[in-house]
């Protein structure tokens, strides 16, 4: 199973003055089971990007196919898609609307047509893939924490059982202990379902530690494409167009240029601390 996309393009408000080219030839394939980061930054094309992949917004040009079925072929079911490709927006709070957390995880579900029992059996299995407290279960999700109601809004997408899940964001606004948790469930989720995940975010230190695949937008295009350390070789290059490496990366540079023989393309915590080490007991 795998999401395609051959030459997308997409223009907002085409034929006005406020026409902008908000992605321009993006072809890129994304495989079953991936961990994809997407970054870049603000006007890039990225959000505009994932919205098309459940058929959201229509491209203006191009071909999307989902699982060898191009999703703008007359008659293809673009319901059963939102079923498989869930998509959780930024603040995906905003979205909770229901008198309790466990009808709200419900919602998706029942709207597939599934009894009361199936909808609350997938409701709890989707609340506890995400780390969310039993005991809130019937609380209004209007008096939950932040990091609680992103807990929340995630399980409402994954009780609908989607083959792959795309996060917009999902962790602005949360402070770091609440970002860090949200970030380790859905790499703990990852992990244990073999969904794809495809994850937009504008930290650089978060992609470098999560994901297996980096796609970096720029002006609607695709700029880089590949592994985060091979990515991140070219952080003067995403320097250039407003981005940055993870501060790791900033750090091995300088310590490499101080002398020390470190390996430059470390870009998490962990990897530079034992790379350190390893080069003082070297020594």
């Amino acid at each position: 199973m795998s999401i395609k996309l051959e030459n997308i393009n997409y223009i907002y408000s085409p034929d006005t003055a406020y026409q902008k080219h908000a992605l321009k030839n993006v072809s890129l394939e994304i495989e079953q089971g991936q961990f994809v980061g997407i970054i870049g930054h603000t006007g890039s094309g990225k959000s505009t990007l994932i919205q098309h992949l459940n058929g959201l917004i229509k491209a203006t040009s191009g071909a999307l196919y989902f699982e060898g079925k191009n999703i703008y072929e007359d008659g293809y079911d673009m319901k059963q898609l939102r079923n498989q490709v869930g998509l959780v927006f930024q603040y995906p709070e905003h979205q909770l609307f229901e008198v309790d957390v466990m009808s709200d995880v419900c919602f998706g579900p029942k709207n597939q047509g599934l009894s009361k029992e199936e909808c609350e059996q997938r409701a709890r299995e989707a609340l506890n893939l995400v780390g969310f407290p039993e005991k809130y279960y019937k609380q209004s999700p209007f008096d939950l924490s932040g990091g609680q109601k992103r807990r929340a809004a995630i399980a409402g997408v994954l009780a609908m059982h989607p083959k792959v899940l795309v996060l917009d964001e999902p962790t602005a606004g949360l402070d770091p202990r609440g970002r860090d948790e949200i970030l380790d469930q859905i790499a703990h989720l990852h992990k244990e379902t073999e969904m794809t995940v495809i994850l937009v975010s504008h930290s650089m230190e978060d992609v470098a530690k999560y994901v297996d695949r980096l796609i970096v937008m720029n002006k609607g295009e695709k700029m880089y494409d590949g592994a985060p350390k091979e990515v991140f070789t070219h952080y003067k290059e995403l320097e250039k167009v407003g981005l940055a490496a993870p501060q790791v990366t900033y750090i091995m540079h300088a310590l490499s240029e101080s002398g020390l023989p470190v390996n430059t393309d470390d870009t998490t915590i962990m990897e530079a601390a034992d790379e350190i080490m390893r080069n003082l007991k070297h020594d």
